[in-house]
Formats: C-alpha cells, structure tokens, sequence
C-alpha cells in the first residue's frame, strides 16, 4: 500500500476511534421520565437528540410531547455563555445548529466534563428507586461541565475555534414533575461558577434552541421541507419564546402542539460589592440601593428601589441565511453580537419583524439574560430556564394560525411553570414582602406548586350484594401550598364496570367510570349538591383502626364475586385569577378492589355453605378473558370465619383442601396476581376463590365433584358437590 495512503488511513482510523472514545467518556446521556414530555438530555446541559447521532437512543425522544406520542418539538437546545475577557468578547456554546448534530471536536460543542462523568439522578419522592433528601423533584437529572478544554478529554483532539475559553465550570439540573399542574413543562437550572482567573465583564447567558414540531410517525426526519415549516413568536411579558408547526400544505398533516423556552429567573453575585444572591425578575436585576454604577452600566428606579438593567434578549436567525437581519452566526463576536441585543429591542419589532417570524422557517431561536457585569473569579451565578409544551385549543381555525385561543392554554402553562418557580415570592419581585414566608424559614422558596387536597383515607366493607365505602374529612382541611389557603371543594366517586380486569393499575384507572360528585353548595362552583347526603351524623371508627370517618357511600345491587375497582378522589376549586385549574387527587391513591360476596358464616347448620359459578363454564367472561388454565377461579362461599375446605371426585379421590380464614386477600392463586392486586383487595369474609388445579396443580376433568367445610372453630361440618363444563 502506498505510504502517504497508509498515512491517511491511519490518521482516518484514528480520528474515528477518538470520536467514540470522546463521545463514549464523557458524555452521559438520560431522558426525562416523570413528567409527560419524554426528553432526551445529557451532562453536559444539552437537550435533545438532533434525530441522530451520540445523543440517540432507542426509545427516546428527542422532545416528545405527549410522552408517549410521536410528536417530536426539538432538534437540538443547549447552553450559550458569552462575555468579555481584557475587552476580547468570548463565547462558549453546549450546542449550536449544524445539521450532523454533535461530533466531537466541531466548532460550537464547546462544553465537555471529567473522564468517566456520569448524570445522578434524585427524586424527592420516598417510594422512588432514586429517593435523595436533597432533591427538588420527582426526577432531577444532574450533570457536571466545564468550557475550559480546548481539547477532547481521552483525545488529541483538539476543539475547533475554541483557542481562549472563557474558563467557567458548570453543573446543570433538568427537573421534573409529574404533578398535572407541572407535567408540561421541564425546567434546566445551571449553577456556572467563574473558574479562571480573569473577570468576565459583560456576562450574558442563554439557552439556545432549534424547535422541530413535526409527527415523525407520519413525517419522519429529514430534508427541508420537514425543517422548514416553524412559525416563531416572544412575549416580553412572559420571557417565552416559542415555536408551532406552521404547516400549511394539505398534503402534510400538521403537528397539534406548540414547545418554547422560557426564563424563569436567576440569582447573581456582582464580586464584592453584593455576598447575597440576588433574583433576576422581568428582565431586572435587585442590586443595592445605593445608585451607584458598574462599568458604566445603569439603573432604574421602580417604587423606590434600585434595579441594575439587565435584560432578556430574544434573537433568531434561520439556517444558512445570508439576509443582514437573520443570517446565521459563524463566529464568537456574531454569538455575542446576537446575545448582547434582542430583535425585542429593535425599533420595528412590533411592526416588521414579529409578522416576519410568524411566517415558516427552519429557524434557531435563544433567549439571553444580561449583562451581569464583573463576573469576578469564583463568582457563581444561578440561572433557570424552562422548557414548556401545550397543546392548542380548538377555534375551528386552521393550527398553524397560532391565534390567540388556540395558544392559551399554552401559555398558561408557561405561566404556571413561573409560578412554580416564584414559590413563595407571590409577586416575583425577589423581596420577603409581608406574609410571603409562609412556613417562617427565613427565605423565599421556590418550586411550590398548586397542588390537589389531601387523598382521603378509605375503609371498604363488603356484604351481600353490597359495598359500603367509608372515608376521612383530612381533605377537607388541606391548604394549597402554593395559594397558602383552604380550597377543597368536593369528592368524586368512581367504580369499574362488571368484567373490567383488566391488567396494570394505570388501566385500571382508565377504566374507573365517574358514578357520584358532591361539592359545597352555595359558591355556584360545579356541581353545588352539598355534602350533606353523604355525611355521616357522627364519625365512626372501627377495630384496629385509629381513623375516624366522617362519609359514607354505598353500592347497592352489586353482583357477588366479580372484580369492582373503586376510588374516591378529592377535588379543589381551582384559581381563575392565577389561570390554575380544579386539581383532583389521584384515584391511584384511594384505589381498592373490591368483591362484594356473603359475609362470615356463623351457623353452617342453619346457613348452608355453597359454590358459584355452579355449574362453572371456562372461559367466561367470569375470568377477565385468560386463556390460561392457571387464571381459573370457582367462588366458596357462606363459609365460617375459620374453615377447612376440601375438593373430590365423586369416587371419593381428594383432589384439593385448604383453609380459610376471614382476612383472605385472594393471595392463594394466581387469577388475583394477573387481575388484582393483594395490598388493594377487599374480600367480604365468607368467601374463598379456587384455582380449579388439584393439590399436585393438576388440570380437573370436566364432572361432577364434592367438597366439604369444616367449622375449625365449632367442629360443625358440611357437604355439597358442583360441576365443571368446560
């Protein structure tokens, strides 16, 4: 082989090798799983998959909206830092627009992490595999990062264009929830720390993003008219840009579903002359009250108080543009440029350039806060951003219209995902004002959110034909979190059909039809029945139990042996004003299942025991549809509170015997293992379920066979026989 070919074979193989061993070291990748956008992200605070690539993996999306559609809203967002360095402007980017997506040593996938760095993930829920005191949500993916490399960790390669790195380390935190009132939106916080040993004048931070909204399962990726059809908007107001599908082709369906990146908020330290953080709000920064400047940068005085002007810029650009207004930026003093000036503060915003962007284009968007001046070394700031989703409302106008009904409920979901953030600061303006400490701690939380009353506490008895449901009045006295006040309005009661075992408790779920709704009377919300009619006179307690019940429902007419899920939830008034709708706990919480059947038998000389089905028919629909012979159940019933039952043939063969007692929960065969659930089922006392399998689980011959109860208690005995038809 020629050698200058050898040369550039070896070079060739190299390169390759130290992109996987780059890609394969330090870039860790999860997705977002508690909240309903499926998410891809990684350690180095970048978001989505760019439909290919390093990030990719089977299964996840990119940016999924419902989680488990395939409406994808995102090619690739990451975090932009910029600012000057001795007067040099200096930027450092997670992820840019290139159509490739990531590779290691391109220009513009500045950030990398440790050899060997991995995500943590934390929940704060305690029954979660991943359950951390220190975390914030139900699923917080965290990750480590620096710009400092110039080159590739475990490589030779060396970081195109990145020769004078600002020097900063990072940690970012994805969050989410799978509360309803937060389950639209997944917020990023980065903590960026100055590493170095110069001051960073002029700091500005954003998240840029590259919106797609297309259904991939009817569109799949892939050339420009899939890219080329985003219609864009910002609202000052809300710090929210966003994207739809601006289809507008016939013959391409449109994608139901807006995506935006929103700032919530941050909090600085200006050197030494702040050793608080400070909150940024509505473009603002807090700073003291004293006046003075800092390199040169002004105030404002709102109500008395000093704010630095630091401002949210919005900028867009579309791909391989050269128009002067939106070409697309190749260098570090065109990032900064784009980071330092919104188009919101260009003089035809309103009037030119909004109605240019609400027209399709394959366009990159960001959303950039600044300037925070003198970002000294070891200087930290904290800064959140959101990714949001929502889908239109219907006004009988084509989608990519994005009018304003349409989008409302979108940006009320932006809205919701700010107040989340706020917490405490009812008003957002970075103050302890008045009443605003809610539990007294001495500081503004954050990420509170509306949030359900209580679930209610049930006690399920079942009789004869009937199920009797008890529950506590703890939801009555439930305080909203997020409003600090007492808002529970009402229960709803739920129950499944006859026949409806089905498998998986989410199913379940959706097969709980509503079947009563009491509220407060008077207030002309929802239903206005009163809670009178459910009310007991008095509470009541029962044996063993340290819950008092103050409600009552009853099922009346309910078939014996047959599988009824019930629930009941509690439900709140919702606020209007804030844009928060009625919340209603989770019928998983309250869920049991149910068999209504005859009691405990005290007598079985006066009460004969007996066996239904009878005669007994496989494959009914008695058996939730199994073709499994293991999945059969035949029904004792009338039995003692401590009985031995045994099974023969009619020749006198012992083909079963077990024992019964009054807390059976069906644990004994496995129809309730693939139809119920054990820790939720309620059993009437009397009755005990049958495999139809003989003692060495044998399958039975179709026939007549025996059985028999024995009192373990009074000695008292009883036969009877039954039949088997398959």
């Amino acid at each position: 082989m020629n050698r200058h070919i050898q040369t550039i074979l070896y070079i060739f193989i190299t390169f390759l090798t130290n992109i996987f061993i780059a890609n394969a070291q330090f870039i860790d990748t999860w997705h977002t799983t508690a909240c309903n956008i499926d998410m891809t992200v990684n350690n180095l605070g970048v978001t989505g998959n760019s439909f290919r690539g390093e990030y990719q993996t089977e299964g996840w999306g990119s940016l999924r909206f419902p989680a488990s559609s395939k409406v994808e809203h995102m090619f690739l967002a990451g975090l932009w830092v910029g600012g000057f360095v001795n007067g040099q402007a200096r930027v450092s980017t997670s992820a840019i627009g290139t159509p490739q997506g990531y590779a290691t040593g391109t220009s513009g996938y500045e950030f990398t992490a440790p050899i060997g760095s991995k995500l943590s993930i934390k929940s704060n829920l305690l029954d979660n595999q991943y359950y951390d005191p220190s975390a914030i949500s139900h699923e917080d993916i965290i990750g480590y990062f620096t710009d400092s490399n110039v080159v590739a960790p475990g490589t030779s390669l060396f970081i195109n264009n990145h020769t004078n790195p600002l020097k900063f380390g990072g940690r970012v935190r994805f969050m989410n929830w799978n509360f309803s009132s937060a389950n639209f939106f997944v917020a990023i916080d980065f903590q960026i720390i100055n590493t170095g040993d110069n001051v960073i004048d002029s700091l500005y931070i954003g998240y840029w993003t590259d919106f797609v909204i297309r259904n991939v399962s009817i569109y799949p990726p892939g050339g420009t008219p899939f890219y080329a059809a985003g219609g864009n908007e910002y609202i000052d107001t809300l710090n929210l840009a966003y994207e739809w599908d601006g289809e507008t082709s016939t013959s391409i369906p449109n994608a139901q579903s807006y995506s935006g990146v929103k700032f919530l908020g941050a909090y600085d330290k200006f050197g030494k002359r702040n050793t608080k953080y400070t909150k940024v709000f509505n473009g603002n920064q807090l700073v003291s009250v004293d006046g003075a400047n800092i390199l040169g940068y002004t105030n404002s005085t709102i109500n008395g108080l000093t704010y630095r002007n630091i401002r949210t810029h919005f900028n867009t650009w579309l791909f391989n543009s050269s128009d002067p207004n939106y070409f697309t930026p190749r260098n570090d003093n065109d990032y900064f440029a784009r980071m330092r000036k919104g188009l919101n503060f260009q003089s035809n915003w309103a009037t030119t350039v909004r109605n240019t962007l609400r027209n399709g284009g394959n366009r990159s968007n960001i959303i950039s806060i600044g300037p925070f001046p003198k970002f000294e070394p070891r200087d930290t700031i904290n800064i959140t951003f959101a990714i949001v989703c929502g889908s239109p409302v219907n006004d009988g106008q084509p989608y990519n219209k994005d009018t304003p009904k349409q989008r409302s409920e979108f940006i009320n979901n932006a809205r919701l995902a700010q107040k989340a953030y706020d917490g405490e600061d009812l008003n957002g303006n970075g103050l302890m004002d008045a009443g605003e400490d809610k539990n007294k701690n001495g500081k503004l939380d954050g990420w509170i959110f509306p949030t359900p009353p209580d679930a209610p506490k049930l006690k399920v008895l079942t009789s004869d034909n009937k199920i009797e449901v008890y529950w506590s009045n703890n939801a009555d006295n439930s305080i909203d979190p997020s409003s600090n006040i007492k808002d529970f309005e009402g229960y709803r009661i739920y129950k499944t059909q006859v026949g409806f075992d089905v498998q998986g408790e989410s199913n379940i779920v959706k097969s709980l039809k509503q079947i009563a709704a009491y509220d407060h009377a008077g207030n002309y919300l929802f239903y206005d029945t009163g809670l009178d009619a459910i009310k007991l006179p008095s509470p009541v307690k029962f044996e063993g139990d340290t819950t008092h019940y103050y409600y009552k429902y009853t099922f009346d007419n309910v078939p014996n042996g047959w599988q009824h899920a019930i629930a009941v939830t509690s439900f709140d008034t919702g606020d209007t004003l804030q844009g928060v709708p009625s919340l209603e706990s989770s019928p998983l919480q309250s869920l049991r299942r149910v068999f209504a059947g005859t009691p405990e038998n005290n007598s079985i000389t006066t009460k004969d025991p007996f066996v239904y089905p009878n005669p007994y028919y496989g494959l009914a629909a008695w058996e939730g549809g199994s073709k499994y012979e293991e999945d059969r159940k035949l029904i004792f019933a009338n039995l003692p509170k401590r009985s031995r039952i045994k099974v023969f043939t009619v020749s006198g063969d012992l083909v079963d015997d077990f024992e019964h007692n009054t807390g059976y929960t069906g644990s004994d065969i496995r129809w309730y293992g693939t139809y119920s659930n054990s820790k939720e089922t309620v059993f009437p006392g009397g009755e005990h379920a049958w495999d139809l399998l003989s003692k060495d689980s044998q399958l039975l011959a179709r026939g007549v066979y025996l059985f028999s109860v024995e009192d373990l208690d009074s000695g008292q005995s009883f036969a009877g026989k039954f039949i088997i038809i398959k």
